[in-house]
């Protein structure tokens, strides 16, 4: 499995190349709609449609990133938080042994006023006495190794400490990252929303209609039909979408599957995993770990978690992924569907994977 494995840029590169991005795609928003005071300011529906969809793609990958930089965050206070719970347990070891050498030594001191020649000359019974100091010489020798040994715990302490200090400046770097991956999805958000406002309710509501039926597969449907209604029933009344049959190859992934069925109809919110909202990637996430497979925690992560296969292979259970920069990913069901947690103001549904660019499929062990 190890040879379908593609390597991730570095998140250095990554993050770099994303911040470009959002700034050539921000700086572009701005001119389009921040233009000369000559020119209409109110720009067409079909205008908002495409700068709003723009928006949104941007911000599901600026979520995508500030999901890394979180899950970078955990792994590096966890790990501060192992090394702080080490050094402790060394710090108490060494203190322990510290106050039995101080105990023993205190004790020598008492009994050690007269010299070992004169303690041997007054001695009623010298053999008696020649025994017990062979035995203080093999105690002194083992006092000699427990002081080694502290000395070396002691080094050991500080080796965990510094790598701790290490860790924590790391943890900081990410939570900076945090705040600025969280900036760029609000500012995208709220930018999708001011080009909305300028909608007469008459557009906004056929953008949204429009919307739906795009994420839903469901463009071009009668009334009633397509996967987006069926989705949308079934986030109503819990009716049979939810435990539809899989076809699923293996027990885990049909469990992935009527997971992600029974988070039809929950609210889409960037970062979450569940149970009450989800991302895209959280969604998977969920499903598939309780199917008992532990994902990573990101889109560009989760494609290079399994087996990756073409779209002749799918199977249900498979993650599809899409747009160039794997920022968005879905559970494949079965019939060209999947299920998947759109964008923000949307909730988990079904759709037609062909509604959005390709850009893979994982299959998860």
């Amino acid at each position: 499995m190890a040879a379908h494995r593609k390597p991730r840029p570095a998140f250095g590169a990554q993050a770099g190349r994303t911040a470009a991005t959002l700034a050539l795609a921000g700086a572009a928003t701005a001119t389009a709609f921040e233009g000369p005071a000559h020119a209409d300011p109110r720009p067409t529906a079909t205008q908002v449609r495409a700068q709003v969809d723009r928006l949104h793609q941007e911000a599901e990958a600026a979520t995508e990133e500030y999901n890394g930089a979180r899950e970078r965050a955990d792994t590096a206070r966890a790990r501060i938080d192992a090394l702080r719970d080490e050094a402790a347990r060394r710090t108490e070891r060494v203190n322990a042994g510290r106050d039995a050498l101080g105990a023993t030594a205190a004790a020598q001191y008492r009994a050690g006023a007269l010299s070992p020649a004169l303690q041997l000359a007054l001695s009623s019974d010298p053999d008696r006495y020649l025994r017990g100091a062979a035995l203080a010489e093999r105690i002194g020798e083992r006092q000699a190794d427990t002081l080694a040994g502290l000395r070396g715990q002691r080094v050991a302490i500080d080796r965990l400490r510094a790598e701790a200090d290490d860790r924590f400046r790391e943890l900081r770097g990410h939570e900076a990252e945090l705040r600025r991956q969280k900036a760029a999805v609000q500012d995208r958000l709220a930018a999708a929303e001011k080009l909305l406002a300028r909608l007469t309710a008459a557009e906004r509501a056929a953008y949204e209609a429009a919307t739906r039926a795009r994420e839903t597969g469901t463009a071009g449907s009668g009334p009633g039909g397509g996967a987006g209604a069926e989705a949308d029933r079934a986030a109503r009344t819990g009716g049979s979408a939810r435990t539809a049959p899989t076809g699923a190859p293996t027990s885990r992934a049909a469990r992935a599957v009527s997971y992600a069925y029974g988070a039809i109809g929950k609210p889409y919110v960037w970062g979450a995993t569940g149970p009450s909202g989800y991302d895209c990637s959280g969604l998977a996430q969920a499903a598939w770990r309780a199917a008992g497979v532990s994902l990573p925690r990101t889109t560009y992560s989760q494609i290079d978690a399994g087996q990756r296969i073409s779209r002749a292979q799918l199977a249900p259970g498979d993650l599809v992924f899409f747009y160039p920069g794997v920022s968005h990913v879905g559970i494949y069901v079965g019939d060209g569907r999947m299920i998947h947690a759109p964008r923000t103001g949307s909730t988990v549904r079904l759709a037609s994977i062909d509604d959005m660019p390709w850009a893979g499929a994982t299959r998860v062990a």
